[in-house]
């Protein structure tokens, strides 16, 4: 199976866009509709539709297309109903917003959506001057199936994801969470031969899982965290990351999407390099907190082990015993002895008994972006000192 990047982006764009809590929204008639096309505009995402039926408690829009400024085609996503519109200090509260089924294919990739449904999304009132009123905020979604197939088979499905909001108020931050109840990839659609055969020896030709994240974001400092984003795929182990960043703020977030705008808009071919540029030097306002990676063990490891040995014609455990002893002489070259030695314990611990395996970057204090990205230019050794790099095994 052979997808190409491009297309596969395409086709999960829609997905990404609905679920996306500070992106979609729709308004109540045709004038609010306008102005939060216009507003919508303003963030990077163009929306049309060829009709509106109903009437201004409940209608829908008919024909729905999407274009975010980084791509070149919109994308027809169908009908799309506003359920329950009130209006509400200028602007609208609308109880239930819901796409129509979707399907899309190309270059013989196909995706299939459920509806998708959005609970108790707010459009804010025109010339609202509070900073988060370009932001359009909701409690809830729902989709309940989602589906990619590649031909006639079905390479992925995902079940029951679930959206939870709480926004932000009173200089409280706001809070997510993203679930689903199960996701399917059928492994064996991989044509890379020697991936293939590894698969097939590691017998995950078919796995299954589940995807947990949370975290929140405060506006008024730009503090974006992540707490959980935890991809956990059925008798082989969970693969866990963690970020905490500052200055994230909705001035951030427009500047970023006023760039991705001018640089969709450049024509094919054209030197974009003064665009990266601003684009550097507008993540500079960001710092960074902490970060981490993590993996619980639930015998991937003693798999890999053991597939390992035997194109090797060794066994498990002299192959984690050479790994063992590789480790510090990679690690040499880091010129950082507490961390070589750090490491070395972390990966001997977890080798000997397979439970978790952990490396954290949690500087004293934050570090701005700009510093790290002269680090890593002018002395990139010194950047675990710098980032506060921290290697455990087996612990909570």
């Amino acid at each position: 199976m052979t997808i190409q990047r491009s297309t596969f982006k395409k086709l999960a764009f829609s997905t990404f866009l609905l679920t996306l809590p500070l992106n979609a929204a729709f308004a109540a008639d045709p004038a609010v509709a306008e102005r939060v096309k216009a507003s919508l505009a303003a963030q990077g995402v163009d929306i049309s539709w060829t009709g509106v039926s109903g009437d201004d408690s409940n209608l829908t829009l008919q024909g729905v297309a999407i274009k975010p400024a980084s791509e070149k085609e919109a994308l027809t996503i169908g009908d799309v109903k506003l359920e329950g519109v009130t209006e509400a200090n200028g602007g609208f509260d609308i109880a239930t917003v819901s796409t129509s089924a979707f399907e899309h294919s190309k270059d013989g990739v196909t995706l299939d959506l459920s509806p998708f449904i959005i609970h108790d999304m707010k459009v804010p009132a025109e010339g609202a001057t509070d900073p988060l009123a370009s932001i359009m905020m909701y409690k809830s979604a729902e989709l309940a199936n989602m589906t990619v197939k590649a031909g006639d088979k079905t390479a992925f499905t995902m079940d029951g994801l679930d959206v939870q909001i709480t926004p932000p108020a009173d200089g409280k931050a706001m809070d997510f969470t993203l679930t689903t109840e199960k996701f399917t990839g059928d492994l064996s659609l991989v044509d890379d031969a020697k991936s293939k055969e590894a698969i097939e020896a590691l017998g995950y030709q078919n796995i299954s899982g589940k995807l947990d994240m949370a975290g929140s974001w405060q506006p008024t400092d730009g503090k974006l965290e992540l707490s959980k984003y935890d991809i956990s795929v059925d008798n082989a182990g969970t693969l866990g990351m963690t970020f905490d960043l500052g200055g994230y703020t909705v001035d951030f977030v427009k500047s970023m999407q006023a760039m991705q705008k001018q640089l969709a808009a450049q024509p094919e071919g054209a030197d974009k390099s003064a665009q990266g540029m601003a684009m550097l030097g507008l993540l500079q306002q960001l710092s960074f907190n902490s970060a981490s990676i993590r993996y619980d063990d639930d015998s991937l490891t003693g798999k890999v082990l053991d597939y390992v040995g035997k194109q090797q014609g060794m066994a498990a455990k002299d192959v984690a015993n050479q790994a063992k002893a590789i480790v510090p002489f990679g690690m040499a070259q880091l010129n950082n002895p507490e961390l070589t030695a750090e490491v070395s314990t972390a990966v001997n611990t977890f080798l000997d008994d397979p439970k978790s395996l952990e490396i954290s970057a949690e500087p004293a204090a934050a570090v701005p972006f700009a510093l790290i990205m002269a680090g890593a230019m002018s002395n990139p050794l010194d950047l675990p000192k710098t980032l506060g790099v921290k290697v455990k095994a087996n612990q909570d």
